[in-house]
């Protein structure tokens, strides 16, 4: 508020007088004879109050002229305030109306030509006229006096108030001397005293001029009060934040001084924490067995943080990078365990089966007990769920006694994850990869590649691309992690991947990768897994012994297929688990209960059945055929109904089918139709009977081209009217020329049929080897007739 009191930046000179007068003159008793016509002033910046003193510098010639005529005279001239100050030749309407006659205390000619001189404010007038502006403004005015206030206790009220602002004011203004509270409280004039604050306030010339305007001076004070509170609540804010910011510097200021104090004091006792950890970086690198490169980046790093601030940002960035290549376990391996019989005992307690993926690290493992060094091959396993494959991997690191890593991808989108941060990033750190490896201390672990098929991808990148180099025997060697800014060797690493499906892998991935694929349990293995793994497993998580439990293969059989639906064990071992439970509560509460848990117990154990068997009655019908279906929890027979019914030969398909099933559908009948007569089949039917094709569980989606002779069969046996062999099933896709194509899932499809009570199962004579490879117990008892033309699935299903 009072900054510009004393801030003018004026020169030292003992003729000029204090901005603020002596006299104190209230405007009201001024009784001075002012002539009606007078020199006119125009200020720009300002405006000057009745009694108060401002130096003012004259450079326009117009006012030069008009001040040196009034000094000339009576030294009395009329001061207005410019509207625009950018206007350098002011007219009447250029200026505003209200004014205050000044008196010029003293006049001083400066070296360049302009004149600086000392106006004291009189008394306000109203610029009737603008008499003359040649050769400088000559104005005609009118005095105008202030009116004494009406209710003089709020008069005085509001006196008091703006003292106490002003005095608060003054307080938060760092500018302003104590010495100025002083110097308000010696005011004693009223009037003067608002004329003094309207003057020195930090507002715009708009609102002092209408300060300088009001004529009641209660009106005035209000306006003055007003004004006083908004500089005060700014000061106010301005303060708070200042205050902040000083007390946040003065922390950062006590802080660093305490830090070089602490520091000097470690210095002289030999104890410097900086210096300590870089001595032992360096004393842990002397042991690591690093190529050349490798040392370089390492000394350069050293060099770097010996030179850095400690206190710097990147000092911590230094240091952490320093300290990954120390902690890295570069040509650190753990010996392999050669003994491959043992290797072979430890994968065959563990797991079940999968012998496809035990003969592979069997043979991996020979390889390098003769050669001594290979690269690791890169297995990827694809099953359906709970059929082992991750549990898989820590078997294979213990059996060959290797560190074990699992890294999860699934749901994976940001390639940083794979290849890291560049250092140079805020938070950077290396990928998980690097970190994994980290963690081991080897590098030579198992490294399990969690659900590959679930790799996302999105606008920070494609985690699956940056895997290529990760899998790639040809290139892991010299992996690169944007952190770690230098090459790593992988090739030891034995990756093992897991995946539900190849669909969603890409094919550049898929191709680096050696596919073995790990197919569902069939109820025998189940029942194995279950005697020599599960049941004995659950069994000591529980805290039971082996006396107080049993479960017989027909009691374990029935919990697989009355409470479980699934190709892998997850299921089931809950299902386990469940029983045990129930036989704790009965030890622990001392309850008598039978040990030999029997089929009519599984009720009150487990609760109702949740599944019902898929069941094949002997009383079949026209039109309805049994297929095989492969789904992601195993095999299942499928229905396919077909019937006829008047109409013009249209055909109807219904069940929720793919394109690829309806395609299957419309190849059927047109190969029906096209050897109508070789079959036996009147060919006017077609023209005369719509068909209707049916696959019930209609909320289930069902795709796929193995039901082609299914469908092949239900619409002969409609077309017919002869009811399908008994007790067969089938699986097969179709041609137009009548040639029966190979299909997948043949494992889990056959094992279905038997669960389901089929004898006889026909298949493409391709599916023969897919066959073989099933264990003889396994499929005992059925009879597999193995086709390449559609002409013999219509014999052996209908006899024609």
């Amino acid at each position: 508020m009072f900054e510009k009191l004393y801030n003018l930046n004026l020169a030292d000179d003992d003729e000029l007088m204090p901005i603020l007068s002596l006299e104190e003159d209230d405007e009201a008793s001024i009784r001075e004879d002012f002539p009606e016509v007078m020199p006119i002033l125009a200020l720009k910046n300002t405006v000057l109050f009745p009694g108060i003193i401002i130096p003012i510098t004259v450079g326009r010639q117009k006012s030069i002229e008009a001040i040196e005529e009034a000094y000339k005279n009576d030294r009395i001239i009329g001061v207005l305030s410019q509207k625009d100050i950018k206007v350098e030749a002011p007219t009447l309407n250029d200026l505003y109306k209200v004014g205050t006659i000044a008196r010029i205390l003293k006049l001083l000619k400066m070296p360049d030509g302009t004149i600086t001189a000392i106006l004291q404010g009189r008394k306000r007038f109203s610029l009737i006229d603008m008499l003359s502006s040649e050769p400088f403004l000559l104005g005609k005015i009118e005095i105008l006096e202030i009116s004494n206030p009406s209710n003089k206790i709020e008069y005085q009220a509001l006196m008091s108030s703006i003292k106490d602002l002003a005095n608060k004011i003054i307080e938060l203004s760092p500018n302003i001397p104590g010495e100025a509270t002083a110097m308000l409280n010696n005011i004693t004039n009223d009037s003067f005293l608002l004329n003094f604050i309207s003057s020195n306030l930090g507002v715009d010339i708009k609102i002092r001029q209408s300060l300088l305007e009001f004529n009641d001076i209660n009106e005035k004070a209000h306006e003055i009060l007003k004004q006083m509170t908004n500089e005060l609540q700014l000061l106010e804010v301005k303060d708070k934040i200042e205050n902040k910011v000083r007390g946040d510097m003065e922390k950062q200021q006590r802080d660093y001084f305490l830090n070089q104090q602490l520091k000097t004091i470690q210095d002289e006792l030999g104890q410097n924490p900086q210096t300590q950890e870089i001595e032992d970086l360096i004393a842990r690198a002397k042991k690591k067995n690093w190529n050349d490169t490798v040392r370089k980046i390492f000394d350069k790093e050293i060099s770097k943080i010996k030179r850095t601030n400690p206190q710097a940002p990147e000092y911590s960035v230094l240091l952490n990078h320093a300290e990954l290549l120390v902690d890295l376990p570069w040509n650190e391996y753990t010996e392999d365990n050669f003994d491959l019989r043992k290797v072979k005992k430890e994968l065959d307690k563990e797991h079940f089966g999968m012998t496809k993926v035990k003969e592979r690290i069997l043979e991996h493992l020979a390889v390098l007990k003769l050669k001594g060094d290979m690269k690791a091959p890169i297995i990827c396993l694809v099953g359906p769920p709970g059929v082992g494959k991750t549990s898989l991997g820590r078997s294979i690191a213990t059996a060959i006694n290797r560190k074990y890593i699992r890294m999860s991808l699934g749901g994976l989108h940001d390639e940083s994850e794979i290849r890291g941060h560049r250092k140079t990033y805020i938070g950077a750190m290396p990928g998980r990869v690097i970190q994994s490896i980290k963690k081991a201390k080897s590098s030579n672990p198992v490294f399990i590649l969690d659900e590959i098929d679930k790799v996302g991808k999105d606008f920070r990148g494609d985690p699956s691309s940056a895997l290529l180099e990760v899998l790639d025997p040809e290139q892991n060697s010299t992996f690169h992690d944007n952190y770690l800014d230098t090459e790593y060797d992988l090739s030891k690493v034995l990756f093992i991947a897991t995946a539900n499906s190849l669909n969603t892998i890409q094919p550049a991935l898929l191709d680096r990768m050696e596919i073995i694929e790990v197919s569902g349990y069939s109820t025998e293995e189940k029942v194995k897994i279950a005697k020599q793994h599960l049941i004995p497993q659950e069994r000591k998580e529980h805290g039971l012994k082996a006396k107080q439990v049993k479960l017989t293969d027909s009691v374990i059989e029935q919990v697989i297929q009355d409470y479980t639906r699934e190709s892998g064990v997850r299921s089931l071992k809950r299902q386990i688990a469940g029983i045990m439970r129930k036989v704790a509560k009965y030890v622990a509460l001392e309850e008598t209960y039978d040990i030999s848990i029997k089929k009519k117990d599984l009720h009150k154990l487990l609760g109702p059945t949740r599944y019902s068997k898929e069941t094949y009655s002997d009383s079949n019908v026209v039109g309805v055929t049994i297929g095989l279906a492969w789904t992601s929890v195993g095999g299942e027979i499928l229905f396919i109904e077909s019937n006829l019914s008047e109409g013009k030969g249209n055909l109807t398909l219904t069940g929720n089918l793919g394109d690829v099933m309806k395609e299957s559908a419309t190849t059927a009948l047109s190969f029906l139709k096209s050897n109508a007569s070789k079959l036996g089949i009147d060919s006017d039917i077609f023209n005369k009977k719509n068909i209707h094709i049916h696959v019930p569980a209609g909320a289930i989606p069902k795709d796929g081209p193995s039901a082609g002779i299914t469908m092949l069969t239900a619409l002969a046996s409609s077309l017919t009217q002869k009811k399908v062999k008994p007790y067969i099933a089938m699986t097969g896709e179709i041609t137009l020329r009548g040639k029966v194509l190979p299909v997948g899932g043949i494992k889990e499809k056959i094992l279905a049929a038997k669960r389901a009570g089929m004898k006889t199962i026909i298949l493409c004579i391709e599916n023969k080897k897919h066959v073989e490879e099933i264990e003889a117990e396994y499929i005992k008892g059925l009879t597999f007739h193995y086709v390449d033309k559609m002409e013999q699935v219509l014999k052996i299903a209908l006899g024609i």
